[in-house]
């Protein structure tokens, strides 16, 4: 007799949520090498290219919910590969501004398909990732909060 069924590994949440992340990370990797991209430096363009104009690394870090010791080493590689550019703000010389270079926006068009890409090989309909990244999107923000 269980006293504990709470405890059983089938009715946890973490686990398939951890192998899930996992696996696209997996699978994004294996799609990114193609243009010789790694999952956080994608994540970072994603971002900036969003923004359409250079952001600060607290603001990318915010965006990406990353700390900037976590974001400023793989804004150096990025900068070395020639991705992005970084700069003091000329209005405040505290803040580091983040610019993507023409090679980087370069690779926009390289991975535009790489999220069809991705949601094909989940096996799931648009509808259904949609409706995913809604409950993950809430479910962050809760535990953010």
């Amino acid at each position: 007799m269980d006293d504990y069924p709470q405890l059983a590994l089938d009715r946890q949440l973490c686990l398939p949520l951890y192998a899930a992340s996992r696996a696209v990370t997996r699978r994004y990797t294996e799609l990114l090498a193609e243009v010789g991209l790694t999952y956080p430096q994608y994540l970072c363009l994603l971002a900036l290219w969003d923004a359409g104009e250079p952001l600060s690394v607290g603001e990318l870090g915010a965006r990406l919910h990353l700390d900037s010791g976590t974001l400023t080493p793989l804004l150096k590689r990025m900068e070395a590969a020639g991705l992005v550019s970084r700069s003091r703000d000329e209005s405040d010389e505290r803040r580091v501004l983040v610019s993507v270079t023409d090679q980087g926006w370069a690779l926009r068009p390289r991975v535009a398909d790489v999220p069809l890409r991705l949601v094909q090989g989940m096996g799931l309909e648009q509808a259904d990732g949609d409706a995913l990244r809604s409950l993950l999107d809430h479910l962050l923000a809760e535990l953010e909060h």
